[in-house]
């Protein structure tokens, strides 16, 4: 075979491997909805087990019918407390259409940070953009983009009691343990303000949970958190990377965390840090390969005694 025919054909598989590389990112896996599930023993001793529920990066479109339907079953996990990390709409009519979803969960003890597809609507943007050391356009904190309805959304989201954790803190008690919370306003926006510090008294009981909420995980929110005493630090933004090489994992996390750490559990500073791949992306750039979308159930208990034979 001639060495113009050999190289025409590995063009022709090439492009045939893209091709269905494209299909199955586009029309596939950006649907193969995931419940990513974790245990982790940090819980002080005596305390009950706590199923938490972490969600991220929805950017829902109010007609997105397989997304809503997952959104719906995530009722039937029946979390004892579910965080939410921001990015949850691509439109100002997803408002309502997403509230009504999750009006389940919403009425299950919960919080929320945002993220800034809360605060803007989506534009199309180059692609490539996410491999520079920092992805943001220039002049990101003066947007031009179309505004969202973030504070209609805010009242949905607390409606029923969620704790809003824009650069605050909130409390909720779980059953004779207390779950004190601090989040912050989007990193990637620069919007971040670590609260000050509130009254640390311990509640009669002692159990206490502490966990550091924000949208996107930059070094220097992780490292607040650390900090502040956090037992465990939920965040969103990177998609899990949205692309990943097998073996190689995600390429990019849009923000300054190292790519191995682009999804799932791991740890930041010896804290606990889960960073949910999330549910959706971009509608101009709705796609997802070997990162399908999820949603996590972390099981938190107290960590098991060790049996005489494990000494």
């Amino acid at each position: 075979m001639r060495a113009t025919t050999v190289a025409a054909t590995l063009g022709g598989l090439g492009a045939v491997s893209a091709a269905a590389a494209h299909v199955w990112a586009r029309h596939i896996e950006i649907h193969r909805y995931t419940l990513r599930e974790v245990e982790l023993g940090i819980l002080p001793a005596g305390a009950r087990t706590i199923r938490l529920l972490h969600i991220s990066d929805i950017h829902l479109m109010p007609d997105q019918e397989r997304k809503l339907a997952f959104l719906r079953h995530l009722e039937t996990l029946r979390p004892h407390l579910v965080i939410d990390t921001g990015d949850n709409i691509a439109s100002a009519a997803s408002v309502p259409v997403l509230a009504e979803a999750i009006e389940p969960l919403l009425r299950r003890p919960g919080a929320f940070v945002m993220g800034s597809n809360d605060m803007y609507a989506p534009s199309p943007k180059n692609p490539l953009r996410y491999f520079l050391p920092d992805a943001r356009p220039e002049g990101f904190t003066e947007r031009e983009d179309v505004e969202l309805p973030t504070e209609e959304l805010a009242g949905r989201l607390s409606a029923f009691g969620w704790k809003d954790l824009t650069n605050s803190r909130g409390r909720i008690e779980l059953g004779g343990l207390e779950v004190q919370l601090v989040g912050v306003d989007d990193p990637h926006l620069e919007r971040d303000e670590m609260p000050p510090p509130q009254d640390a008294s311990p509640p009669e009981h002692g159990r206490v949970l502490r966990l550091g909420v924000a949208h996107a995980p930059y070094r220097r929110v992780l490292d607040a958190f650390a900090r502040d005493g956090s037992d465990l630090i939920l965040a969103g933004h990177t998609h899990g990377g949205q692309l990943r090489i097998p073996g190689v994992g995600a390429l990019v996390t849009n923000c300054d965390l190292p790519r191995s750490q682009a999804r799932g559990l791991s740890t930041w500073r010896g804290v606990p840090l889960n960073v949910s791949a999330g549910m959706g992306a971009s509608p101009y750039s709705n796609y997802r390969f070997a990162t399908p979308p999820e949603a996590s159930l972390i099981t938190l208990r107290a960590p098991r005694a060790e049996s005489p034979d494990q000494r």
